[in-house]
């Protein structure tokens, strides 16, 4: 743990580029809690806020959970319920980096595809058969078909649908 005497002193400490659970106060000397929480969410930080509070409000609460907060806890707090939502928020923080880990991966793949794999792989998930693909490329079938063994290949695949679900990963609509 790593604590800091405000927002913004955190904003600058470099700790933003780890991994981590940021726990802060509603109330806070300069930026308060739900400006910090949206100034990350702005420089695409994702690591998973808890809210700590004595001024509990319900409009309150809505904005910091619609915004993403994994836990708003009320002062008093009993110490389980504080290290319930640390557990909670690391949880999500471990299957967040592990799915942009996972992602990284397979985009790391995808960037090995030349032009004209990557333009017969998106023909493939698109469903089109060699020929079809052949023929809007103003290519020949063989070629399609070296070029779709290449292209499953490199990202390391042995069927269609788990190209196509490689770049729903890497395209982020999965």
């Amino acid at each position: 743990a790593q604590g800091f005497a405000s927002a913004e002193e955190f904003l600058t400490s470099g700790a933003l580029t780890g991994r981590g659970v940021v726990v802060v106060d509603l109330r806070m000397p300069g930026m308060n809690g739900l400006e910090l929480q949206a100034e990350l969410t702005r420089r695409n930080v994702n690591m998973p806020v808890i809210v700590l509070t004595a001024y509990a409000r319900t409009p309150t609460t809505v904005r910091a959970i619609q915004a993403g907060a994994v836990a708003m806890i009320d002062k008093p707090y009993h110490d389980n319920d504080l290290w319930d939502a640390i557990r909670q928020a690391l949880e999500k923080e471990q299957a967040e980096w592990s799915a942009s880990e996972l992602r990284r991966e397979l985009s790391d793949r995808a960037a090995t595809l030349t032009p004209e794999e990557l333009a017969v792989a998106e023909l493939v998930i698109q469903g089109r058969l060699n020929k079809m693909i052949a023929n809007q490329l103003g290519i020949a079938v063989r070629t399609v078909e070296k070029r779709r063994h290449d292209v499953l290949a490199k990202m390391k695949v042995k069927s269609v649908p788990e190209l196509v679900n490689i770049f729903h990963i890497v395209r982020g609509t999965t």
